[in-house]
């Protein structure tokens, strides 16, 4: 059963932000999207894009996944999903802008770090997040101050990013 708390949250936008801002509805619903940034965010529901920048529908193109990672360019690849998205976002949107927003505490970081299940070789979070493995072999921090060494992947994780979205074409 659908729950109740998104039904009755779907029928408080109708009756109220839908109603106030219909005329913005009606234009993106007829003009089709033009946002002029993309976010990748990661997966995280306690990280949401649209409410940290405070944006109204249409302004942000958002891509989430575990970690907001950005994979290098590799069309042979099997990292697709963030890939498509942002070719999207710069091919057919015309985006502006890229911001790769990471975020403190990040789930998937540590699940990496802490080298533990459910992160296998044959598993999808495990191949996913071994892409952060560039990142992880330049952290100076040692592991056993761990706090430190997680905060600061989660900063080399963003900048490897940073770095793969430089690789790609357009």
């Amino acid at each position: 059963m659908f729950p109740q708390r998104l039904t009755n949250g779907y029928r408080s936008f109708l009756g109220g932000r839908f109603t106030s801002e219909r005329a913005r509805y009606q234009d993106l619903a007829g003009l089709g999207q033009s946002p002029s940034i993309m976010v990748i965010g990661c997966v995280d529901s306690r990280v949401s894009p649209e409410v940290i920048f405070d944006a109204a529908p249409g302004e942000l193109l958002v891509a989430r996944n575990v970690a907001n990672l950005v994979p290098r360019y590799e069309p042979g690849g099997g990292q697709h999903g963030t890939s498509a998205a942002l070719e999207f976002a710069v091919r057919a949107l015309k985006v502006a802008h890229i911001v790769v927003l990471g975020h403190a505490f990040c789930g998937g970081i540590k699940a990496y770090a802490s080298d533990e299940a459910p992160l296998t070789a044959s598993d999808f979070i495990g191949r996913w997040m071994s892409q952060i493995a560039p990142a992880a072999d330049a952290i100076t921090v040692p592991k056993q101050d761990w706090e430190s060494y997680l905060r600061q992947l989660e900063f080399a994780s963003v900048e490897l990013s940073l770095k793969n979205l430089m690789t790609f074409p357009s």
